[in-house]
Order: structure tokens, then C-alpha cells, then sequence
């Protein structure tokens, strides 16, 4: 694993009288090499043979796989706006500090992140030190700027006509866009993001319109695909999510609000798709705590209600659904709400709880391009273990409850979970603050 060219194997490891998450009885399990080796009896044989195992004994601890969070923002430090995100951040500072909100993510019990796109090049760089054990993290797979045309994105006139900012590239002409993927894939992009739809200023539709035509999504996809990049797009609207899949995008972010034939083109190309709807469901459920828009709570609450219906019929007609977070604005901060989203599909779309973790586990890891590799606990997989006090099959919370994750496994090594690392800082000018809640007007001064 490259994630391991430049760090110290582990030495063999037996955990013994462990649950096995979905199993019964207990049993043992042998990590070597960064892998699992063995399970069971097997393991216990095999480990009989080795000198110098490490023995770790759970007995009434759950034993499952790490997590995977399919829709991660490791790079963006928690910004409260747009604002803040575009002009308030620095590339070195902004790569210091993602090295330590990694580490608040691998605590939660997230083993491997998809990075959906980064300021700067920062993703790209955290992910190799982490690979390089330069400093400890998720292992990563990571966009670079998400291609935007002008009406795209969410920001609205924050965004320029052409060039860069925050995390974003403008692009509009066909050569543009294919020198732009060109230069991501120089720079070593797992991913190339798209935009595919945006909020402009004064829309007519309800909500976020596409914003690019069904031949520029196509002449992303066939030029990132001849280089072996694949492709994941933004997409919150019907149109968008339909043409995306058309396309021959590889996996599709939120796909809400969509129509009979957006789903018709989903279950056809069967994309993996990443509903990521923790951001909305904290602001619906814990708005008022935060001063959110009652309005955009409103919008909130009837999109995820809405849009469970028909991803429920997407995931009926085997499109796969992926957990994840996008863990990095103020109101998904790193380490707190990763488990979320399972809790979300129970409770919306109808899962059990075997089939959320599923969608954090083993399903997810095509957001890594590793299936086979990571999400189970099978023989060959790579030993991203987590050591619960607890039962996530009977409470899905017990994998939000740092107190309830007794140990954490990358690549068959303990995660340090006890040195403390820094909770808030103060930068000057990295955060925006607000010097007051309302406009002082004479009115509100003296009472009037």
C-alpha cells in the first residue's frame, strides 16, 4: 500500500475475544503486514507460529471496520460562510492547519476520507504526507479546484468570471476545461469534481440550476477518463444528476431533488452516489442553537424529505449509496458528526443499520478506488479496525461516542488517541467576525 512505502510496519497483532461486528461468539483476528491476516481459528493457529505477536485482548468489544467518509472537506478548517472560505485563507497556514483537522478525523474512527476538493493544492499535499508518515491522517483519495462555469457553485457573485478562488477554478470554454484537467492530473489528482449545478443570483427555478451543457460534461469525462482520473460531480438538481449519469460520470454527489428520468439515468449507469445530507440535518435539527435561517431550515427538512423517496428508489433498482459527511464548515466540524449520515438513512430512507454501516464501510471504498481492499474484515484487507465498547448494530450513536472507541487500527497500527491536540485557535484574519447580529441603527440604540 503506498500509504505505507515510507512509515514503519507494525508488528503482527493478535486481538482475540473480539465480537465481529454481524457475528456471533467471539473470535480472533491476526494483523500482519499492515493487513489482516487471518480470522478465527486461523488466526490463532497462525499466530502460534510468529514470534514477538502483540496481543490485544477485547473481550466484550466490538471489532468492525474503520470508517469510510465518502464526501470530506479535510482542507476548508470549519468556515461559517463563503466569505471566509474565499478571502480569509492561506495556503501554507491552510496545509498546517488540515494536518491537525485530519487527525480530529482519524480519532472519530474514519480510516480513509474522500477529499471532494481542496483550497489551493492543499488536499493533494496532505495526502502525500499522510501517505508519507510525515504526519498521521486518514489514508486519502482527493479532488483539486472543482470546475465551476461563472453561474455555477453556491456563492454566487463571490465567485469571479474566470481564474480561481477558494476551492474553485472557473472555466468556460472547451480548451479551458481540458487544460484544466489536464494540469490537476499533473499535479496528482485522485479525482476531478465538477459543478454541475449552482444557485445563480435570481433564478426562476426553485433551488440550484445545471450549469453545464450534456457535451461539456461528456468532454470532462472523456478527457479525464483517457488519463484513468475518474470523474464525480455536484449535482442538486434533476437535469444535472440526469445528464451527469449520461455523461459517464463515475459517482455523483447529493443527487437530490431529482425527476422520474433522473433516476431512470442513475439506475441505468448504476453511479455510486453520496446523498450527504448531515450538512442539512444539523441545520434542521440544531439551527435555532446556531442562528440559522428558519427559512433555510424549512427548504432543508422538505429536501431531505423529498429526496429520500426517490434515492430510497434509486438504491431499490441498485444504485449504491455512500455515507458521508462533507465534515469542514462550521456546521459539520472535523471529528464530531462522521457517524451522522447512517443514522440519516435509517431514519429517512429506510436502512437497517447493517446496510448503513455498509454505506460507510465496504460500499464506500470505491470513493478511494480500493474495492477489495478496505471496508471488511476479510483476509487480504487492510487492517483499518475499530474497537467498540458496545453494539453499532443496536445504536448507531455508540460510532459518534469517542468515549465508546476503545482503539482505532490504519493499516494494522494503533492510532494515537491520547496526545492532545489543539480544539480552536485564533488566527489573525482566518476567521470572519461578526461585529454584530443586526444593523445598529438609532432605533435599536436608544430604544426609539
Amino acid at each position: 500500500m503506498s500509504d505505507m512505502v515510507n512509515s514503519s510496519t507494525p508488528p503482527a497483532c493478535l486481538i482475540r475475544n473480539a465480537s465481529i461486528l454481524g457475528s456471533k461468539g467471539e473470535s480472533s483476528l491476526l494483523l500482519s503486514g499492515g493487513l489482516i491476516e487471518a480470522v478465527g481459528s486461523e488466526a490463532d493457529s497462525l499466530s502460534a507460529k510468529l514470534d514477538g505477536v502483540q496481543v490485544i485482548d477485547a473481550s466484550g468489544l466490538t471489532v468492525m471496520p474503520g470508517l469510510i467518509d465518502a464526501h470530506c472537506h479535510v482542507t476548508f478548517d470549519q468556515p461559517g460562510s463563503n466569505d471566509e472560505l474565499f478571502f480569509h485563507r492561506r495556503e501554507g497556514l491552510a496545509a498546517i492547519v488540515a494536518s491537525v483537522n485530519a487527525q480530529k478525523v482519524l480519532r472519530a474512527g474514519v480510516t480513509s476520507i474522500f477529499d471532494a476538493d481542496c483550497i489551493f493544492d492543499v488536499g493533494i499535499d496532505l495526502r502525500d504526507a499522510i501517505e508519507a508518515g510525515v504526519v498521521p491522517g486518514p489514508r486519502m483519495n482527493t479532488g483539486g479546484n472543482v470546475l465551476i462555469t461563472s453561474v455555477g457553485g453556491t456563492a454566487g457573485r463571490l465567485l469571479p468570471d474566470s481564474g480561481r478562488r477558494g476551492y474553485a477554478v472557473i472555466v468556460s470554454t472547451k480548451d479551458e476545461i481540458v487544460r484544466e484537467i489536464r494540469r490537476q492530473v499533473k499535479a496528482g489528482v485522485d479525482w476531478i469534481k465538477v459543478h454541475v449545478s449552482g444557485l445563480p443570483m435570481r433564478g426562476k427555478a426553485k433551488g440550484e440550476i445545471q450549469a453545464w451543457t450534456l457535451d461539456e460534461l461528456k468532454l470532462v469525462c472523456d478527457t479525464a477518463h483517457s488519463m484513468g482520473i475518474p470523474v464525480v460531480g455536484h449535482c442538486r438538481n434533476a437535469s444535472s444528476t440526469r445528464d451527469a449519469a449520461i455523461a459517464g460520470f463515475d459517482m455523483i454527489l447529493h443527487a437530490t431533488n431529482m425527476d422520474d428520468e433522473a433516476v431512470a439515468a442513475l439506475v441505468d449507469a448504476k453511479i455510486p452516489v453520496v446523498p450527504t445530507f448531515t450538512f442539512q440535518a444539523n441545520l434542521v435539527d440544531y439551527g435555532d442553537k446556531v442562528g440559522a435561517d428558519p427559512g433555510l431550515q424549512k427548504i432543508f427538512r422538505e429536501e431531505i424529505a423529498n429526496s429520500s423517496v426517490t434515492l430510497r428508489q434509486a438504491y431499490d433498482n441498485g444504485v449504491p449509496l455512500l455515507s458521508g459527511s462533507e465534515s469542514g464548515f462550521s456546521v459539520t466540524p472535523y471529528g464530531e458528526w462522521h457517524h451522522k449520515e447512517m443514522q440519516i438513512f435509517v431514519d429517512h430512507l429506510g436502512f437497517t443499520p447493517e446496510q448503513a454501516i455498509h454505506s460507510a464501510t465496504e460500499a464506500a471504498a470505491v470513493a478511494l478506488r480500493m474495492e477489495g481492499e478496505i471496508g471488511c474484515i476479510k483476509p487480504g484487507y487492510c487492517a483499518d479496525l475499530l474497537l467498540i465498547d458496545g453494539d453499532p448494530l443496536k445504536d448507531l450513536s455508540l460510532l459518534g461516542n469517542k468515549s465508546k472507541i476503545k482503539s482505532i487500527f490504519k493499516a494494522g497500527k494503533a492510532v494515537d488517541l491520547e496526545t492532545p491536540l489543539p480544539d480552536h485557535w485564533h488566527i489573525p484574519g482566518w476567521r470572519v467576525n461578526k461585529f454584530s447580529e443586526e444593523v445598529l441603527t438609532q432605533k435599536i440604540a436608544f430604544n426609539k
